[in-house]
């Protein structure tokens, strides 16, 4: 079970975002210190789809699975909230967004947990994986 102290907010664009977008984003957000766990969520792309395509995170290319809708994020603290609009709203000009704050992410191991990443599994990646995917989830290292 994860530290229930920890903030978690949800990043929702008013439509789901290009490939572009995601990854001005997700590279602004990795600047940021204090962001701890992300979840990208979206309708599964196929590999022969235009939206379907390798974008570059920090100094990490991932393959966008997804078309991205909302992205969920677990803080350090809540300090880093003013950072994160900052960020949404110097990425979000051309349509609206909302940054919600709640509890978006699992706190005990599912049963998907379970059979993904066994009785031991790291407390840490909780909720992260997708029972549909074959390849397990990305990790990539932020400012901290």
């Amino acid at each position: 079970m994860t530290d229930t102290t920890f903030p978690q907010c949800r990043i929702a664009g008013e439509r789901l975002l290009n490939p572009d977008t995601v990854e001005r984003l997700l590279n602004k957000i990795c600047s940021i210190c204090g962001v701890r766990r992300m979840i990208i969520n979206g309708p599964r792309l196929s590999t022969a789809h235009e939206m379907s395509r390798v974008i570059k995170v920090g100094n990490q290319e991932i393959q966008l699975e997804v078309h991205v809708g909302t992205i969920i994020l677990e803080l350090e603290n809540r300090d880093v909230i003013p950072a994160l609009k900052a960020v949404c709203d110097e990425i979000f000009t051309k349509f609206s967004y909302r940054l919600q704050e709640g509890r978006f992410m699992k706190t005990e191991a599912s049963l998907v947990d379970y059979a993904k990443y066994g009785p031991d599994a790291d407390k840490d990646m909780l909720g992260l994986s997708d029972p549909k995917s074959r390849s397990g989830p990305v990790i990539l290292q932020g400012s901290r």
